[in-house]
């Protein structure tokens, strides 16, 4: 396990004042710089931590604040940045925002846990989210004269199918869903999402994809299969939640320098 770096962040150095200690958003400590154009994105931050400590070089924490740790170190000798975005499409608005318009992200790659709704889907399996339905009203802040359609950037999207296929993995690529609910008063509701071929359900990539969109930058969400829906028995635990994406990961880090 490689030692993370701490980078000055909670206090201020010898001889620093209060008025030179420099915060650029509310929920992100960083110095504009100090992220990579492009960072990897799980929801937990102890999942940041473990992609920051197995398989980043020279790994700096940037920032902690609220808990949402964010690691900027090199993989392959390229500059690469991950931060958790926490759970949910408000979550992922906001630190996803920051980062593409304040610090200069230009990539974002969501890698994250999702419930299966296709029966060709297995515990671990992956999906690429090449689109991103959704019952939210993310999207009402734009007032667009009609219904949008989040989707995955096309060449980051297919240099994960590559990487994928070269891996072995058991993946597919097509529709999510991101739903505002983990826990539905209507779980029967899933069905009729099933039924016009969603693969999974999971709840950020549609407010990443349109945040990218509306800031002219690129996204994709990369999914790892960690429970069923319809089946309650059979799902991952918090743990392996956290250590277990490794196929995911490397697929993820692979496109990012890629």
């Amino acid at each position: 396990m490689r030692t993370v770096q701490k980078a000055v962040l909670g206090g201020f150095t010898k001889g620093q004042k209060k008025e030179d200690k420099k915060m650029s958003t509310p929920h992100n400590a960083a110095e504009k710089g100090q992220f990579a154009k492009v960072c990897l994105m799980p929801g937990d931050p102890l999942r940041a931590k473990f992609i920051a400590e197995n398989f980043l070089e020279e790994a700096q924490l940037v920032t902690s604040v609220r808990g949402m740790n964010g690691y900027t170190g090199k993989y392959k000798g390229r500059p690469v940045s991950v931060m958790g975005h926490g759970m949910g499409m408000p979550s992922v608005g906001i630190y996803s925002y920051e980062l593409f318009a304040f610090y200069d992200v230009e990539k974002i790659i969501r890698i994250g846990s999702a419930g299966g709704m296709d029966p060709r889907l297995d515990l671990g399996d992956i999906v690429i989210a090449q689109g991103a339905c959704t019952d939210s009203n993310y999207g009402a802040q734009y007032d667009l004269p009609g219904t949008f359609a989040p989707i995955a950037d096309f060449g980051m999207l297919s240099t994960a199918v590559g990487l994928a296929e070269k891996q072995g993995c058991n993946f597919l690529v097509g529709n999510v869903v991101s739903s505002d609910t983990f826990y539905s008063a209507h779980p029967e509701r899933s069905n009729r999402w099933m039924d016009m071929g969603v693969l999974c359900a999971e709840m950020e990539c549609a407010a990443l994809y349109m945040n990218a969109a509306y800031l002219k930058k690129k996204a994709l969400g990369l999914l790892t299969i960690s429970d069923l829906i319809g089946d309650s028995e059979r799902a991952m635990t918090a743990e392996e939640r956290q250590t277990k994406f490794r196929d995911m990961m490397t697929i993820a880090l692979e496109t990012a320098v890629g």
